[in-house]
């Protein structure tokens, strides 16, 4: 009888242990389901208000530009654009730009970018989207109904940008639209200075 006794605590004692280890799987799995409901929108991208500083030709490639971008922070960015075929140089100097600031920095030809300067685009025919006249560098891309907190940095492997990408349009009077609803800054629209029913990238 005492080895039946000696067993007795044991077997109670049996389903919390299986239950704790049930409770410590479910914890770990928990984040990952969190993680993955961030939606696939506009929300997630940090776009700003721009402001060229600098435009000069890549060293290295003949169809891109290295520009100095200032968009609020302490230091300029450093941009890499292949806007060489469409926009002149001289026209790439001193002016206002929208910016899509949390892409994963990339070597260009050797230099690195940190940046893209978000321009109305066809095959044929590239413009760079002018922000409101009152903008200042470092303002805030808004659509409305779309507010949320953009990622740190975008990762290239979940491709959530070329997941955006395909709903921006230029509406038919030149503003800059996601899924038919303005782009704007400080209230007012972001528009192209004449391309008209066109994707921007």
């Amino acid at each position: 009888s005492s080895g039946i006794n000696a067993e007795w605590p044991l077997r109670p004692g049996a389903k919390p242990q299986q239950q704790a280890k049930k409770k410590d799987a479910a914890a770990k799995k928990q984040p990952k389901p969190q993680a993955a409901t961030a939606p696939v929108d506009v929300s997630r991208l940090d776009m700003r208000v721009g402001f060229i500083r600098t435009a000069k030709q890549h060293p290295d490639a003949d169809g891109l530009y290295l520009e100095e971008i200032d968009c609020g922070e302490a230091a300029p960015r450093q941009v890499i654009s292949g806007l060489v075929k469409h926009i002149p140089i001289e026209a790439m100097q001193e002016r206002p730009c929208v910016l899509l600031c949390n892409l994963k920095p990339a070597k260009m030809r050797g230099i690195m970018s940190h940046a893209m300067v978000m321009c109305a685009s066809t095959p044929e025919k590239v413009e760079i989207l002018v922000p409101p006249p009152d903008s200042k560098p470092g303002d805030l891309v808004v659509v409305e109904g779309y507010e949320g907190t953009p990622d740190q940095q975008l990762n290239p492997k979940k491709k959530v940008f070329e997941g955006i990408q395909p709903d921006f349009l230029v509406s038919p009077d030149g503003c800059a639209l996601y899924k038919g609803v303005q782009w704007k800054i400080n209230g007012q629209p972001i528009t192209a200075p004449t391309m008209r029913g066109c994707g921007i990238k």
